[in-house]
């Protein structure tokens, strides 16, 4: 068994390398970082 061979055989788990939807999680991202602000502003700790 070669090292490819090795290398192939392997399952993916989902790892940083998983190439997936990436302006979903810009999307999402940015939308959580507003409404913590939101949420920060509307209880006065700012």
């Amino acid at each position: 068994m070669t090292a490819h061979t090795a290398t192939a055989a392997r399952v993916r788990t989902g790892g940083p390398k998983d190439d997936g939807p990436k302006i979903l999680e810009h999307v999402m991202g940015w939308t959580l970082v507003v409404v913590f602000a939101m949420l920060v502003v509307q209880l006065g700790l700012l």
